[in-house]
């Protein structure tokens, strides 16, 4: 077999799989689910506030994964990813692939004030600049920014994880209703609301004059005396949710919970959500939780790891097999 034809079978050695330091204890639980030992690498953090990645053994002709999400410190995690793909890159790896969980500046796709940037496509040309043969996602602010890659990826979806959970406490439930915390998450809201069978219902959210700030104006739907599920993509500061939140207590809501994907949590996120009249908060681990957020939100918090299925695609990746069937694509 030539080598193209061998490439093309996604033959690359074996996986090597390395953990950025944002993302160690998430890489562990996929290390396990691939019975595989998880590769090292040395990461110096100098004094000038530049880095360092030294491999501690060869990865020639290997299938290699970098798992790192972008969160905080956005530009330090960023940075180690880029370094690492580099490195990856100049040790002669058969296949580099980026697994970036939470991809950071996706908010920032298009040019929707003159003289500003599209940060995310830059972000996206470094990664390829970088050393990245390939890339992995997870629900992405805004759709097209799968166009800015010109490598092949796979952007994932764990709204699956989370309609699972809820699934199985949806009998327990009292005519539970979706709500989305803004007219902008309504199609997918809608999508998620369909995989459960339930009815949705919508905040609809305007930015006022000179302040510039999107403030909840009224709720759409039936949410009285039934239990609610706000759902999000991500949790920044949550003032979004807790908008939402006391929308849906004001028009009669029992218990609410909330779901999202990606908990950024930035301050005072935690404070907020530990503060609002929440059943439960159902996120990932896309983004790691500090024990002391974890802590304050106490019994209400549970995370839900996208492990299995990162494992799952990286596993499909290297051996060639479609991602699409695990999904029924």
């Amino acid at each position: 077999m030539s080598k193209k034809q061998n490439n093309e079978c996604g033959m690359y050695g074996d996986i090597k799989l390395f953990a950025g330091t944002a993302t160690t204890e998430l890489t562990e639980k996929i290390a396990e689910y691939l019975s595989v030992k998880l590769s090292k690498q040395v990461v110096q953090h100098f004094p000038n506030d530049t880095l360092w990645v030294r491999l501690k053994s060869s990865i020639r002709g290997q299938d290699v994964y970098i798992v790192q999400t972008t969160s905080r410190p956005v530009h330090r995690n960023i940075m180690e990813l880029l370094i690492t793909l580099q490195t990856l890159r100049l040790d002669s790896a058969g296949r580099v692939t980026a697994v970036v969980p939470y991809f950071s500046y996706a908010r920032s796709d298009k040019k929707d004030k003159p003289r500003t940037p599209i940060t995310a496509r830059l972000v996206a040309d470094m990664i390829e600049v970088a050393g990245a043969d390939r890339y992995m996602t997870l629900d992405l602010h805004a759709g097209q920014i799968q166009g800015f890659f010109s490598i092949p990826g796979d952007v994932l979806s764990a709204f699956h994880i989370l309609t699972g959970y809820f699934s199985e406490i949806l009998p327990n439930m009292i005519n539970p209703v979706v709500l989305t915390v803004d007219l902008g998450f309504a199609k997918k809201g809608r999508n998620f609301a369909a995989d459960l069978d339930l009815p949705i219902a919508f905040v609809e959210k305007r930015r006022s004059g000179k302040k510039n700030k999107a403030e909840a104006l009224t709720l759409i739907g039936d949410v009285e005396g039934r239990d609610v599920i706000v759902i999000d993509d991500e949790v920044d500061t949550a003032g979004s949710v807790v908008q939402a939140v006391n929308l849906a207590k004001d028009h009669g809501a029992k218990n609410i919970y909330l779901t999202f994907i990606h908990p950024v949590l930035s301050p005072p996120a935690v404070e907020r959500l530990a503060n609002l009249p929440l059943t439960k908060i159902i996120t990932t681990d896309t983004v790691p939780i500090d024990v002391e957020d974890q802590a304050l939100l106490g019994d209400k918090l549970e995370i839900c790891s996208i492990a299995p299925l990162l494992g799952e695609v990286i596993l499909r990746a290297h051996e060639g097999r479609s991602v699409g069937e695990m999904f029924n694509e």
